[in-house]
């Protein structure tokens, strides 16, 4: 809004104008894959603080701005959703992984009506790590040995066969090396922990013993949410103590995080975590590291072999910690949800679930609980505990390899920042400068164009759609009617829905003649191969303007049937 404002004053133009060549340089981004997540303000709290704003700075009414928050802009009572604000002010959505863009597309369905879902304008851009932020001492040691110091300051695609390139001896003593130096820093910060709580001497020093540096060791830390399922691995605590407690196999498990202060059902979470580690068998494997902190994570994706994540599907846009362990040589172990539905290979880590959505169903959460158990027991667990000759992990340090040098690279903010760059920002700094150009000439042309479009759209209609079928296409021919409209201002399509995951057919109809005696009337004609059924075709109209966002910025459409 402001940014429209700041346009107005420069050139004079109204509101509507400021609004359409601004909205081109700006990009939204959105973070939460749940409609709860989106803020919601009541209509009498928004005239009360940005009713004066509206009035005296963007020359418009109060209900006028309400209308931009709302999914139906006449709707008085409707909530102010500042993500509706920002769709209607941006020129380009996103979401931040594939996933995400996916569930982002049916959360704003309701503001596209009559568009088919796959065609909501929302892109995706998959969140990316600092990796010099998160990798450890030896982690950057090796990646310097293997890639340069200046890895990450450019291009990334000669990384992955960089690293690649080391030997299964120097990936196994950097990871050892990583083990033993997290071993050292969480005694360090229990001991603290416990002091801090008020332990007594004796437990605190017992504190710096705890933890063994060659055992198999798992993380968990992230905010305690219902919704991130953090007591799966509690669901049978009897079959995750014999995990634990194997002795020719011990695992241990770090645990940390935190909840909300006013989320009691988060806190309870904790709770129930704290009394599993309190019993005398759990106590040597399983430790609570408060205080969740940066510094903490740091420590944590840096000397863990296996991170785990274990969210309600589609729940997390995208998730970054995991990305964090890949530059460490950690291993992911997560639901196909966020940026690891789109990651994950059997070769690089291991998936939990089956890439559908299951809402909080307890049946679905104990098998997945069970299937957790199964993996741990049956491939993570012996793969880690199998040994070569001189004492490495042959399959183990394979697969650390293979999520280094694929997933690295990939999942780094140098990659993100890239495509932010290339895809959405200099080609929204483009479309400002020419909306802007002129004192917004281009910007008040689209205006009109807006105006002329839905003033004359209602009297738009089809007649009759003929198919003519040979051996290999279908011939579509449509008679269209647009008023006194002109032909120019809407493209007419024949479409059909995506199927079998491949994409939707949008195929332009020709206008091939005017119908005599009919001035508004004229046919349009497609071809489009015979390989599907006609009735999966339907004619449509829409908007058609020269750097103009269809249905982003004009989401008319006109279906034949």
């Amino acid at each position: 809004m402001e940014r429209a404002h700041n346009f107005m004053e420069e050139t004079g133009q109204p509101f509507e104008v400021a609004l359409a060549v601004t909205r081109a340089g700006n990009l939204f981004t959105t973070h939460t894959a749940v409609a709860a997540g989106f803020d919601r303000f009541d209509p009498d709290l928004i005239k009360q603080y940005l009713g004066g704003y509206a009035e005296k700075k963007l020359g418009i009414a109060p209900h006028d701005l309400l209308a931009l928050g709302r999914q139906n802009p006449a709707d008085s009572s409707e909530p102010f959703n500042i993500a509706y604000l920002a769709i209607r002010g941006s020129g380009g959505v996103n979401g931040v992984s594939r996933l995400h863009g996916k569930v982002s597309r049916r959360l704003f369905l309701p503001l596209f009506p009559r568009w088919p879902e796959d065609e909501i304008p929302i892109a995706h851009v998959t969140n990316g790590v600092h990796m010099p932020t998160w990798d450890s001492a030896p982690s950057d040691d090796l990646w310097t040995e293997s890639c340069g110091k200046g890895r990450w300051l450019g291009t990334t695609e000669t990384l992955e066969q960089d690293i690649r390139r080391v030997s299964d001896a120097r990936l196994w003593q950097f990871r050892t090396a990583a083990s033993k130096c997290f071993v050292e820093y969480a005694r360090e910060r229990l001991s603290l922990d416990m002091a801090i709580a008020g332990a007594p001497p004796e437990e605190t020093e017992a504190a710096k013993h705890r933890l063994d540096p060659n055992a198999l060791t798992l993380g968990f830390a992230r905010r305690f949410a219902t919704y991130k399922r953090p007591n799966l691995l509690l669901y049978d605590p009897p079959r995750l103590l014999r995990l634990l407690t194997n002795p020719q196999r011990p695992v241990q498990l770090i645990m940390a995080g935190k909840a909300h202060p006013a989320d009691q059902a988060g806190q309870a979470l904790i709770q129930e975590w704290i009394h599993f580690i309190r019993r005398p068998e759990a106590h040597p494997h399983v430790i609570f590291l408060s205080d969740y902190d940066m510094l903490l994570a740091e420590h944590l994706v840096q000397g863990v072999d296996v991170w785990i994540n274990t969210p309600r599907r589609p729940w997390e846009a995208s998730g970054t910690s995991g990305m964090k362990v890949l530059v460490n040589g950690g291993i992911n172990l997560s639901e196909l949800d966020g940026w690891w539905a789109e990651a994950y290979t059997p070769e690089v880590g291991w998936a939990l679930g089956d890439g559908r959505e299951h809402g909080d169903d307890p049946a679905w959460d104990a098998a997945e609980a069970e299937a957790l158990y199964d993996l741990l027991e049956r491939e993570v667990i012996p793969e880690f505990y199998a040994r070569d000759g001189q004492g490495i992990p042959t399959a183990w340090v394979a697969r650390m390899r293979e999520s280094m040098a694929r997933l690295t690279p990939r999942f780094s903010a140098a990659r993100t920042v890239r495509e932010y760059t290339e895809q959405h920002y200099l080609p929204a700094a483009a479309a400002y400068r020419e909306r802007a150009a002129d004192k917004g000439a281009v910007g008040r042309n689209i205006v009109n164009w807006e105006h002329t479009l839905k003033e004359k759209w209602p009297m738009l209609r089809f007649g009759d759609l003929k198919v003519q079928t040979n051996a290999a296409q279908h011939i579509f021919e449509a008679e269209v009617y647009l008023d006194d409209l002109d032909p120019d201002a809407v493209r007419v399509e024949l479409y059909a829905n995506a199927i079998n995951d491949s994409s939707p057919i949008r195929q332009e109809m020709n206008r091939v003649r005017q119908f005599a005696g009919a001035d508004s009337g004229r046919a349009y004609v497609a071809q489009v191969p015979a390989t599907r059924p006609v009735t999966d075709y339907a004619a449509r109209i829409i908007p058609r303007c020269g750097g103009v966002a269809v249905p982003l910025e004009v989401g008319l459409i006109l279906w034949q049937r």
